[in-house]
């Protein structure tokens, strides 16, 4: 897979939107002298490339080859300064980092009771808006100022700047504790997916109750709710445990309603809790829901009062799509849910600098499950071959295994079987050395690799064989993992029963929703 080349100030110049080109002009423009500036020629012929094309930009002979380097760096410094300035970018970590900036250069300049008056504001701001990391720093800088120079007449300064500073550290490296678990746990997650065996539950649980910090919950304030819920939300989804994910992932939720303030403030946090609610639901199988999780997630990022950024709308756009996705694979409407795959592929385009190759991957295979549901197996096929082919990319093992299998079954469907047994022993060897080789996967394998011993008048009771007994692992806490992928189960009802497999899980659907 050709990876198109990236510039990062070229990336940079190409996400301004209009409003911000036009004030990065104006910001350059504010002195005469810049008006012909290197830098904003240099600007203007990369807004007008279409790719990043450093011999292009060389043949304006604005610049030197040697010199291009640091004429980038310089152009990235202003437009950074540039959207700084922006008031859309002008949140509250931005406004108390900007306030200890003025505190500091009044320090410097002697003005301390002008230094400690608005370093007495930033951190009650920061403190109320428990950015605490800010707060510490504003509290060094106050004992620093303290410490030199008699300012005030208070006796109990040097406590109360003690005690806030001891209070602030404690929070902080429990903050940090709990966050630190919550990445280590996720990088596993993204490296090997669930557990496989009782011998890695225990492994997980005992990594995760060596390093979870001791905690009082009566005690704990946003942030460290926040990330104490992160760090049981991952260890539930390493371990399998999706009621857990539920609990946790709705006390996430939860603790931003109850503080709606932070929704604005921290909106990423926000939208990962709503997806990773939506996901245990998926996985729960709880459709009613499901269904009203997602329309409040739509409904919410709609509002008027939600915070709308570059990163803010990839993010709504990933979490959104990858739940309407799955609607459809718990309602079994597949051929419903083609016509969103163009829309789906047209944003993956357009947010193409914003979303990681991981998540575009998790795309590419609901897409081709999408496709497989619907029957139409060679275009599930393309996306699968999408994955597959790609070599550079580290991503989940689970996912990786799954694929192939998914393009085994889907080339026996498609009737492409000239070199189904190539795809079996290639699939096999990618399976052993990934070290994920199930029971499910096994009895796959070696059903597909039996079917041109098999009469055709012998294949239906072949596929009974199977499906009885796949079925004694659907309740299997290990090997039940499969059917989270790709419902086999369902395929083989679909060929037993002569029925398209979206007919199938639709009926069950409906038969489990006419039971409530």
């Amino acid at each position: 897979m050709t990876k198109e080349q990236k510039d990062n100030l070229f990336v940079l110049v190409k996400s301004l939107s209009k409003s911000e080109k036009r004030q990065f002009k104006l910001y350059v423009g504010r002195l005469g002298v810049n008006e012909d500036s290197k830098f904003l020629m240099l600007f203007n012929i990369l807004d007008k490339l279409s790719v990043y094309d450093e011999a292009a930009i060389l043949k304006k002979g604005i610049v030197k080859k040697q010199q291009l380097s640091n004429l980038k760096a310089h152009l990235y410094k202003q437009i950074l300064i540039s959207l700084r300035l922006n008031p859309s970018h002008q949140n509250i970590r931005i406004q108390i980092r900007e306030q200890l900036d003025f505190a500091t250069i009044l320090y410097h300049k002697g003005l301390y009771k002008q230094s400690l008056k608005i370093l007495d504001k930033a951190k009650s701001l920061a403190i109320v808006n428990e950015e605490k990391n800010i707060a510490s720093e504003i509290v060094e800088l106050e004992k620093v100022i303290e410490s030199q120079y008699i300012t005030r007449s208070l006796s109990n300064r040097a406590d109360e700047l003690t005690i806030q500073a001891k209070n602030l550290s404690l929070q902080n490296v429990l903050t940090s504790k709990l966050s630190n678990l919550s990445l280590q746990l996720y990088g596993l997650f993204l490296k090997t997916g669930y557990v496989k065996n009782k011998r890695e539950t225990k492994r997980i649980r005992e990594y995760f109750n060596d390093r979870l910090p001791k905690y009082d919950i009566n005690a704990l304030n946003f942030r460290e709710k926040l990330w104490l819920y992160n760090a049981y939300l991952w260890y539930s989804f390493l371990t399998q445990d999706f009621l857990s994910c539920y609990k946790y992932a709705s006390k996430w939720v939860s603790l931003f309603y109850e503080n709606k303030d932070m929704i604005v403030l921290n909106p990423v946090f926000f939208l990962r809790g709503n997806h990773y609610l939506l996901e245990s639901l998926f996985y729960l199988n709880h459709h009613g829901r499901f269904k009203e999780a997602l329309l409040d997630l739509e409904t919410v990022t709609k509002e008027s009062w939600f915070p709308i950024d570059d990163n803010i709308e990839g993010l709504r756009f990933l979490y959104v799509y990858n739940n309407k996705f799955n609607l459809h694979f718990i309602e079994g409407r597949f051929h419903e849910g083609l016509p969103m795959i163009d829309e789906v592929l047209g944003k993956l385009k357009k947010y193409q600098d914003r979303i990681d190759e991981h998540h575009v991957m998790v795309f590419y295979y609901k897409i081709a499950s999408m496709y497989f549901g619907a029957g139409e197996n060679k275009k599930c096929i393309q996306f699968l071959e999408k994955i597959i082919s790609n070599k550079s990319l580290q991503m989940r093992e689970d996912l990786l295994c799954f694929s192939r299998v998914l393009n085994l079954v889907a080339h026996y469907e498609a009737g492409i079987d000239y070199n189904l047994e190539v795809l079996i022993k290639s699939t096999y060897k990618f399976l052993i050395k990934m070290e994920d080789l199930y029971e499910v996967q096994k009895e796959m394998i070696k059903f597909l690799r039996g079917l041109g011993d098999i009469y055709p008048h012998e294949v239906k009771a072949a596929f009974i064989k199977l499906h009885e007994k796949l079925k004694e692992y659907e309740k299997d806490p290990y090997q039940s993992r499969a059917f989270l992928y790709l419902d086999i189960i369902s395929w083989l009802e679909s060929k037993i029963e002569n029925k398209p497999i979206g007919l199938i899980i639709r009926e069950k659907f409906e038969e489990k929703f006419q039971k409530k």
